[in-house]
């Protein structure tokens, strides 16, 4: 494939305007146009809002059918929320054009746990036009799930799987910030994630994947939530935390088979966390144990896992897709060709 990926961006936050500058930078690509709900944003160049006057980068659509009837991407990277029901909503008309979807929404890393209905109805739709579509990130994505599952390929058995990320979130963007209840009470923190308006999203989609891989028929799947609690006062770009209010959370999901065989995360993401890392313990033949000193920093990486994902995903079958479902992905200098499927 030598001709350039024609790519438009769904969604302008923070992680979407971060994916257009990866975009520019990649000469494999040629970026199209964006895709916004904000009124504000219609119609304005892609190129001005996000600070890149040296290409030309199409105009922001308030639809995807509005930008279809003038220009046609191959791709669009959907990063505009974290449930799967929502997020297969906003690109049914998409995958009826039979395009393919990369997105960052959580929930789409293993669909079938929370939106059964519409992964088989989108994959039958899918199948029928040519279109897929995929999930991906950091976390969920690759550190506590893909990351565990590439390590197993090494091993004669496993009987378990431990993954651990500790995140200091002082450096991280003002949405995960606030996603993690800074300067909440921790009691009206706990209240929210047991609304389920808080905490980190995906987190049980990363063991299922885990043991989707694994062949594994998980029982007893249990999540749970505990506010970090700010033992100083915290200032960062974002938020001010007076010490005894949260900082952060500590999420634990764990699920076992009818033999035995455990799967185990454990993230804490915090505001001046100490000894940031992520790590894998495989309980297996050989034992294998990997550690990521200072964690991957994941809103720069879940914009690379995105985007290094298209290529793999344009040369898959049509569907709804895992990351189990593509090779895996590579990264890429500026300068690199189109990386081969």
């Amino acid at each position: 494939m030598n001709q350039k990926i024609k790519v438009a961006q769904f969604g302008l936050g923070p992680i979407g305007r971060s994916c257009l500058n990866l975009l520019a930078q990649r000469p494999a690509f040629e970026i199209v146009g964006g895709i916004d709900i904000d009124p504000a944003l219609a119609g304005k160049p892609v190129a001005e809002i996000c600070n890149l006057p040296e290409i030309e980068a199409g105009v922001v659509y308030p639809s995807f059918d509005a930008m279809y009837e003038e220009v046609q991407p191959d791709v669009v990277l959907h990063t505009a929320g974290s449930r799967a029901a929502v997020s297969f909503a906003q690109c049914r008309p998409i995958l009826e054009k039979g395009l393919t979807v990369v997105s960052s929404c959580e929930e789409l890393l293993y669909p079938a746990y929370r939106a059964p209905e519409e992964t088989k109805e989108y994959d039958e739709l899918c199948r029928s036009t040519g279109a897929r579509i995929l999930g991906t990130g950091v976390n969920p994505g690759f550190v506590l799930d893909v990351l565990p599952v590439c390590l197993t390929g090494v091993c004669r058995t496993v009987t378990g799987v431990y993954g651990e990320r500790v995140v200091n979130a002082s450096y991280r963007r003002q949405p995960l910030q606030k996603k993690i209840g800074s300067g909440l009470q921790p009691d009206e923190f706990r209240a929210l994630w047991n609304e389920g308006r808080a905490g980190h999203a995906g987190f049980k989609e990363s063991l299922l994947l885990i043991a989707h891989a694994l062949g594994w028929k998980m029982e007893n799947l249990t999540e749970t939530l505990e506010p970090m609690i700010a033992d100083h006062d915290i200032k960062t770009a974002h938020f001010e935390v007076a010490t005894g209010l949260t900082c952060g959370l500590h999420q634990i999901v764990k699920a076992e088979t009818a033999e035995g065989y455990a799967i185990h995360l454990d993230l804490k993401m915090y505001l001046d966390a100490l000894d940031p890392h992520d790590a894998v313990r495989l309980e297996s033949d050989p034992p294998v144990e990997a550690y990521l000193k200072g964690g991957v920093f994941g809103d720069s990486a879940t914009v690379a896992a995105v985007i290094n994902a298209v290529p793999r995903v344009l040369a898959a079958r049509p569907g709804v897709l895992l990351m189990t479902d593509i090779p895996l992905a590579a990264g890429a200098s500026h300068t690199s060709p189109l990386l081969a499927a």
